[in-house]
């Protein structure tokens, strides 16, 4: 496997990225950056760069591969495959678990995500995306953000997608990674560093939940996990200078506790894209009032 590289996002691009689309992290509730993205496009909105973690990653890839109402609707399409039992039965791979000593680190292969994507994806590689794309993951060995801007596309996101405990940390080249929302869950960061003067966000809903302290045992990794997504995100917000406008689109959904992929339905799948539509509609036709 060839590896994947990245480069310094300060370093002269053949064109300076102005408008970005920021889509951030949260396994299946990303089903509502579909509907955003279907407002942006209606509202004749484009972006000169996507930045994506994790599940965020893989609707970047797939709107910078095919930035239309199309591609949304195949999209939306694999969404509904992938949310069902069916769907993940035709994929059994997918959810196949590993045996003997791969138990005691996650409980999925990364071998079906990665075909999957290489499947579904629109482009092989980074670079023949029609629109310019990174994600983020993070580096087991340096510690540290890892920005994937050209290589293999497949195998970016799905280091991208990599959750501890989930899946296995992915391998390319001589590095291991984990899920990108362990150091950048919603890159707006990202965004300023490339310069961009327009920041369109799309988060899944879990941010506006208030977090409250573990009261099980069980709970005390998932409300770390948590503190370690959003905390940058939040402070990122409140740093954003006065020059750069930042529109942070509504979900148009009540936040939702997290759910795995297999357990939500074909109806509410659609039910969350189509919220999302709505509100992120109202919100942008109120930008322009």
């Amino acid at each position: 496997m060839s590896p994947a590289v990245h480069d310094d996002p300060r370093a002269a691009p053949v064109s300076t990225p102005r408008t970005a689309f920021v889509l951030g992290g949260g396994g299946v509730l990303g089903a509502t950056q579909i509907g955003a993205l279907r407002a942006l496009v209606d509202h004749g909105i484009t972006p000169d760069v996507v930045l994506g973690t994790s599940i965020g990653a893989i609707n970047g890839a797939a709107f910078a591969g095919r930035p239309d109402a199309s591609g949304l609707a195949d999209l939306e399409d694999l969404w509904t495959q992938l949310t069902t039992v069916r769907g993940l039965r035709d994929r059994a791979d997918y959810l196949r678990r590993p045996r003997g000593r791969d138990l005691r680190t996650h409980l999925y292969p990364s071998g079906g995500l990665l075909k999957l994507l290489r499947d579904e994806l629109p482009a092989r590689s980074i670079e023949d995306l029609p629109v310019r794309f990174q994600c983020v993951a993070a580096s087991v060995e340096q510690a540290k953000a890892h920005w994937f801007t050209k290589g293999p596309l497949a195998e970016a996101v799905v280091a991208s997608c990599s959750v501890p405990g989930m899946f296995p940390p992915f391998r390319i080249g001589d590095e291991h990674f984990f899920d990108g929302g362990l150091v950048h869950s919603i890159p707006v960061g990202r965004a300023m560093l490339l310069d961009c003067d327009r920041i369109f966000v799309m988060h899944v809903g879990r941010v506006d939940r208030a977090l409250r302290a573990p009261r099980w045992p069980w709970q005390v990794g998932q409300v770390a996990f948590e503190i370690a997504r959003r905390h940058r995100y939040l402070e990122e917000i409140e740093s954003v200078p006065d020059e750069i406008e930042l529109i942070v689109l509504p979900t148009g959904t009540e936040a939702a506790p997290s759910v795995s992929f297999g357990q939500m339905s074909n109806t509410a799948v659609r039910r969350r894209i189509d919220d999302a539509y709505d509100a992120a509609s109202a919100h942008l036709t109120g930008l322009r009032r």
